[in-house]
């Protein structure tokens, strides 16, 4: 219908420009009011059944015995223990390719004998701070 009156106008060529942007518009619509709302909403729905189970379990474990209560906390301090791995070991591979990237940049960059090679210094810098909080200065994890 649209291609009708643009074309009774006399301005075929708005007609490309008006189905981009009709294009454009629908998905970001479609990105924006509908699935980031609706993906936030369900991960958090499912982070709240997984707490109160958990809560639930906790406290069936706790009203069952007295070695219920010493389970239930020793499954806390590994838990907390396991999070505390996995968040250093997620700033190690943080680092580790910060680093690659500042070297990649650098042999790329100086390839054009510019000193803006030193740009991919910034990069290496930051993973290498990454790698000296978790090798210096983070707390040891208990095993």
């Amino acid at each position: 219908m649209t291609h009708l009156a643009f074309s009774f106008l006399g301005q075929d060529e708005i007609l490309g420009n008006f189905g981009m942007w009709v294009f454009l518009s629908v998905g970001a619509v479609a990105l924006f009011a509908v699935f980031i709302p609706v993906t936030t909403w369900i991960t958090s729905r499912q982070k709240e059944r997984e707490a109160f189970y958990k809560a639930d379990t906790f406290r069936r474990l706790v009203e069952s015995s007295g070695e219920g209560a010493k389970a239930a906390l020793d499954y806390l301090r590994e838990e907390d223990r396991l999070r505390r791995v996995k968040a250093r070991e997620g700033l190690k591979i943080a680092g580790l390719i910060c680093v690659a990237v500042g070297a990649a940049l650098v042999a790329l960059l100086r390839s054009q004998h510019d000193p803006s090679f030193l740009v991919g210094l910034i990069p290496a810098a930051v993973g290498l701070a990454f790698l000296s909080y978790v090798l210096f200065l983070s707390a040891p994890v208990d095993r």
